[in-house]
């Protein structure tokens, strides 16, 4: 007599399904948890900043006529060691010294509108023509704002917690007033606006020569 030999018993399938259902259900969740958990950090971030832009639409106030010649323009560049101490206490308490480079440019031009009634001569004979120009004057100097900064500056105790305080800390205008003035006074000392006499010359002897006149001869108020 044979004996009945039974298979061993194996897993249904619905219940293996069910589980790898049930991983990928969780699986999901965590990335929607995760996602979620993320955008609601970056909306309650206590740090985080935004930028609006409520400038005013740009105003124009007038329009002037130009009636002048620009002949030159020179770079300048200047650094700046301001230093302001108080008169009973050390450095380390109260006081400052900034190192500031001002760099900027200052232009040479020439007003025709200055021309007077006999600034233009002409020859009988229309072959040859005078012209008397006033001396070139300074423009006031342009700092160059992305080229201009403070390289290096110390402050006391007392600056330091100022500066903390203060609605407009390490205000810079009198930095760049100062390196303003210096420029200018370089600009005047400078041959800029000599050369900015001769660019005029030369570019009246090409104009009025082109017209026609066979010699030109321009000359300034102060020349005899």
């Amino acid at each position: 007599m044979k004996a009945n030999v039974e298979a061993p018993p194996t897993a249904p399938a619905a219940p293996r399904r069910r589980r790898w259902r049930m991983l990928a259900g969780l699986l999901v969740v965590a990335v929607l948890l995760l996602v979620a958990g993320r955008l609601a950090w970056s909306w309650m971030d206590p740090f985080r900043e935004s930028t609006v832009d409520r400038s005013q639409p740009v105003l124009l106030q007038s329009i002037h006529d130009l009636s002048r010649f620009e002949a030159a323009t020179g770079n300048f560049q200047v650094i700046v060691d301001l230093e302001k101490d108080a008169d009973f206490l050390p450095d380390a308490i109260k006081g400052t010294r900034t190192l500031f480079v001002g760099a900027g440019g200052v232009d040479a031009y020439v007003d025709f509108s200055r021309l007077g009634k006999d600034a233009l001569t002409v020859s009988p004979d229309r072959t040859q023509v005078t012209v008397r120009l006033p001396r070139a004057q300074l423009e006031k100097p342009n700092l160059d704002n992305g080229r201009s900064y403070v390289y290096t500056q110390e402050r006391g105790l007392f600056d330091r917690v100022s500066d903390f305080l203060s609605s407009s800390p390490g205000n810079q205008q009198e930095l760049y007033v100062l390196a303003e003035k210096k420029i200018a006074e370089a600009a005047l000392a400078s041959d800029l606006r000599n050369r900015a006499d001769q660019n005029t010359k030369m570019m009246l002897n090409g104009m009025l020569t082109g017209l026609g006149f066979d010699k030109v001869t321009v000359k300034f108020a102060d020349e005899p």
